[in-house]
């Protein structure tokens, strides 16, 4: 079952069971609207969005440590350039500990932001795993070979969640220590709705051009709700944030289904 299936199969069994409804998962796409229609509305904000219900909020700290040896390099002892995250010296170029309190932004040179603005970021990020690869380091002591894995992988995932806007949201959420349960279900009955109706069209497109007209339309749904959420951070509404960043994934996984089709 498609990771799109289970987001709308899971939230109409967690309504059935609020409603003490028979959690019949097998419904047909209509029939299953059609009981989601009759089932009462959640409450909707000043501003006109649908609000989850309590449950979807889950807040959490996050805490930062670090490894690294107060900003001066372990093997040759130089000191770290300010304007520059610490993965490897100048001096002598040896790979350096993780540090955990340099964050996915500084590690590309980047603003801490949602509306990032950089068409370089690509070739920052190769350059980092030029300078981390394990051919490069196969000479090096074993403790600068695992800072060498350490740090590629730390790279890897800073590209995958920052060059994404789904998960650069739920990043920026992180640092401000607001925690994003991104497997939680939202109880919204018009999005779950629409979530069928988009799967039925999917379903029934008979073209690469019908599906990609489709997918065109759902960009512009995720679009508005990137642009609710980057309003939302900006006034530090993280309520408001959580709202959108539940709906954008819902969106960004049905343009998923899309491209597994054309």
């Amino acid at each position: 079952m498609s990771s799109w299936r289970k987001l709308w199969v899971s939230g109409l069994s967690l309504l059935c069971r609020r409603y003490h409804l028979p959690p019949d998962l097998h419904l047909g796409l209509r029939s299953a609207r059609v009981l989601m229609c009759s089932l009462p509305r959640p409450f909707t904000s000043c501003s006109g969005h649908h609000r989850p219900f309590p449950e979807s909020r889950v807040f959490g700290r996050f805490c930062f440590s670090s490894e690294s040896s107060n900003g001066r390099c372990w093997n040759c002892g130089a000191a770290a350039a300010l304007a520059e995250p610490f993965l490897s010296c100048r001096a002598c170029g040896s790979v350096q500990p993780v540090d955990q309190s340099v964050d996915y932004f500084q590690i590309f040179g980047l603003e801490k932001g949602y509306d990032i603005q950089d068409d370089n970021l690509e070739g920052k990020y190769k350059d980092w795993q030029k300078k981390l690869h394990p051919d490069l380091v196969h000479l090096k002591s074993e403790k600068e070979k695992t800072f060498a894995a350490n740090q590629s992988a730390r790279v890897n995932d800073a590209y995958r969640t920052i060059s994404k806007s789904l998960s650069r949201a739920v990043y920026l959420m992180r640092l401000e220590g607001v925690h994003v349960d991104e497997e939680k279900t939202v109880m919204d009955l018009d999005l779950l709705s629409e979530m069928m109706e988009i799967r039925e069209a999917v379903e029934e497109a008979s073209d690469s051009h019908a599906l990609r007209q489709l997918q065109s339309q759902i960009k512009r749904k995720f679009e508005a709700w990137s642009n609710s959420f980057l309003e939302a951070f900006k006034r530090k509404d993280f309520d408001d944030a959580i709202n959108s960043i539940q709906r954008m994934r819902y969106y960004d996984r049905a343009i998923e289904e899309i491209i597994k089709k054309l």
